[in-house]
């Protein structure tokens, strides 16, 4: 063959220099680019082979080795399949953005459609002189009579291309590396990046030193073709079972496989076991804490898109919520946590999608904005929200025993995705008083105990008198026919149940339940989910005190009581030196309880707004005193020793404490107010001892 010079074909001087500098973000990403380039002339020699237009060798296996050279400074990507002829390297490499995978597909795509070629854009190759001074390509097509070409270009916009002696179909590329990316032709850094970006690669890939002279020992049984013997080692004599010891060989140290072909979310999730599952997890993500539970993807139509999402078990106390969810094309690594792709609230999660129809842009390593992207952004959350709410109908103890972890992640997923939160509202769980786990409609069923069913704590029932005088008259509408009036549903909380001790005893006592929200995540969830659902509130069980707590009186009664009640109250503020605290008397069932505060559920959430806009170094604490009522329960021997000596010498100490205890209940008192409320304790403890 004449040797034949030219120039590049390119429409810019400068386009070559931005090529090598700005193509792609990462450098070590030649790596992924020029085994991919031999990933797809692999692939297109046995689709040949299977369209009858070229017949594989007899024993032909396909693979790409990476050799590194230390010492010379270059690294070589050498395939075996369908190679190039001087006419294709002119038409693929010498022209800039050609891309051989489009045309290979666009020639033969009525023919065949099994296996996937990788490269979209033919500009993979020139990811070698982001690091390479020069480059060189020896190859051998295919086809009969095919002569080997060497081709050369060092970087400018000139190449030379001779006649090669490469005597086997495929091709090398060599990289004569700079000087100040050398660590990309050591041996561990090679291995590193390859798994890092190759790892599930459809055709086997293999690193090795070359010209080196380790060695490594093995069975002679273990053999295999290509392997090179330096030495035979004979051991003499038998081992300790009394057998004769094995022949063993010392052989150059073989090329080392990097790759798995056919990664676990390739295959039928009916043809993968559970131990598998876990296997896949532990090495992909360094993890060995065993994950909840995992959703395999399987989808043909209407695009393809396979992979796996794993529900880690996470311990909140201890670490950030941060999942990882790697992004594949045909097997090949693109990036971590697309946004475009993955939805937001599933980035929690840890797992691997591969979708060989993304629009990839031209550097491979993000996304065109494309409304098909989307499509596969909600399918992948249809699909996480169907296998969540099918355990939930299916298998409840286990989503019962997951919830507590998985919790986060669908809450989050509610507030992200309207679409999520319409198909997960009647499968998230609420836990109770008793530690059982609720649905939203479960929860909504409880507490519908009629109040005058419950009786006082000894026993005393509401006399006929009282119930009398306190029933409301029937509604009618205007055919005469009962109006049935529209109750907003209530489902009380506890966000913190050491604090609220007292009130959970009330509820219990009263025969009433609550669920336990105690995530930062909890508040805007079920402000979320009070505005998506008509009639639905939820409130805290310190908001307020509901009549199923309270005794039943009569009008005459109660105008005898209130009297007494208004004389205390003014005692109570005088006491406290509040003069704007809101105090009521109530006749309360549970005779233990002497005074309680509440806070309602509009001013407690407003409060926690404006804590959570607060300005750095602002002073907070009197932000929970403000709005509260004390309630002061008037069956309890304490309330009614006030009431019966306003103007006795330890009722403004009784009033203090009272007042003391009830925000104890309720939350943390101020350094100066525990202060006072310890010696306070004190001198009560002294005239005791007296």
């Amino acid at each position: 063959m004449e040797q034949r010079q030219g120039n590049l074909s390119i429409d810019s001087e400068n386009i070559f220099p931005i090529i090598k500098k700005w193509l792609y973000s990462d450098h070590d990403i030649f790596y992924r680019e020029l085994i991919s380039n031999g990933c797809d002339a692999i692939t297109k020699l046995k689709k040949l082979d299977m369209m009858g237009e070229y017949s594989l060798p007899e024993g032909y296996k396909p693979r790409i080795d990476v050799l590194v050279n230390p010492e010379d400074k270059t690294l070589k990507f050498v395939d075996n399949g369908l190679g190039m002829t001087a006419d294709e390297v002119e038409e693929y490499i010498n022209r800039i953005a050609f891309s051989g995978a489009t045309d290979f597909i666009e020639k033969y795509k009525d023919k065949s459609t099994d296996d996937q070629i990788i490269g979209h854009f033919g500009l993979g190759f020139y990811s070698a002189f982001m690091v390479a001074k020069e480059v060189h390509i020896d190859s051998l097509s295919y086809k009969e009579g095919a002569e080997a070409v060497h081709w050369e270009c060092d970087g400018g916009t000139e190449f030379s291309m001779t006649a090669g002696d490469r005597d086997t179909v495929g091709t090398t590329i060599t990289l004569f590396l700079n000087e100040d990316v050398l660590e990309f032709c050591n041996e561990y850094k090679a291995r590193e990046v390859i798994k890092k970006y190759c790892s599930f690669m459809p055709t086997e890939i293999y690193l090795s030193k070359e010209n080196s002279k380790d060695t490594q020992t093995i069975d002679a049984d273990d053999l295999k073709e290509g392997d090179t013997i330096v030495e035979e080692i004979k051991d003499e004599g038998t081992d300790s079972d009394g057998k004769e010891k094995k022949k063993r060989l010392k052989i150059l140290r073989r090329p080392e496989l990097l790759n798995e072909t056919l990664p676990l979310w390739m295959k039928h999730p009916n043809d993968c076991a559970k131990e598998e599952y876990l296997e896949f997890y532990r090495k992909v993500f360094n993890d060995y804490k065993e994950p909840l539970f995992w959703i395999h993807l399987n989808m043909d139509y209407p695009f393809n898109l396979k992979g796996i999402l794993y529900f880690p078990k996470i311990n909140l106390e201890y670490e950030s919520i941060e999942g990882v969810i790697k992004l594949y094309n045909n097997q090949v690594f693109i990036a971590d946590n697309i946004k475009e792709v993955i939805p937001e609230f599933l980035m929690l999660l840890k797992g691997v999608i591969d979708c060989p129809d993304l629009p990839l842009n031209v550097s491979r390593s993000a996304l065109q904005n494309d409304g098909f992207v989307n499509k596969i952004s909600e399918y992948i959350s249809k699909k996480v929200a169907d296998k969540l709410s099918g355990m939930c109908k299916t298998e409840k103890e286990e989503y019962d025993k997951y919830w507590d972890d998985i919790s986060p992640f669908i809450k989050y997923g509610c507030l992200k995705d309207d679409k999520f939160c319409e198909k997960m509202t009647d499968y998230i769980l609420f836990k109770n008083l008793d530690g059982k786990y609720l649905t939203l409609p479960e929860c909504l069923e409880v507490n519908k105990t009629d109040p005058d069913e419950i009786s006082d704590e000894e026993g005393e029932n509401a006399s006929e008198e009282a119930a009398k005088d306190t029933e409301e008259p029937e509604v009618l509408d205007a055919d005469g026919k009962p109006v049935e009036e529209k109750k907003e549903k209530t489902i009380y909380y506890v966000t913190d149940e050491q604090q609220q001790a007292s009130y959970i005893q009330m509820f219990k006592k009263a025969k009433m339940d609550a669920v336990v929200l105690t995530h930062n995540i909890d508040q805007p969830f079920i402000q979320q989910l009070e505005s998506k659902n008509e009639g639905i509130r939820f409130q805290r069980i310190d908001a307020d005190l509901t009549d199923s707590f309270k005794s039943k009186t009569s009008k005459k009664e109660e105008e005898a009581f209130s009297a007494a009640a208004e004389k205390v109250k003014d005692v109570m503020k005088k006491a406290l030196k509040k003069d704007n605290i809101a105090v009521k008397i109530e006749k309360l069932k549970n005779k233990k309880v002497a005074s309680m505060v509440t806070l309602s559920e509009e001013s407690r959430r407003m409060q926690d707004m404006m804590k959570m806009y607060s300005m750095p170094g602002m002073d907070m604490s009197a932000f929970g005193k403000e709005g509260i009522t004390l309630t002061l329960n008037a069956n309890h021997p304490l309330v009614q020793y006030v009431m019966d000596h306003t103007d006795g010498d330890n009722t403004k100490t009784i009033c203090e404490q009272l007042y003391d205890l009830a925000l104890l209940q309720h939350a943390p008192l101020a350094p100066d107010e525990m202060t006072k409320f310890v010696e306070r304790s004190n001198e009560i403890m002294m005239m005791l001892a007296k």
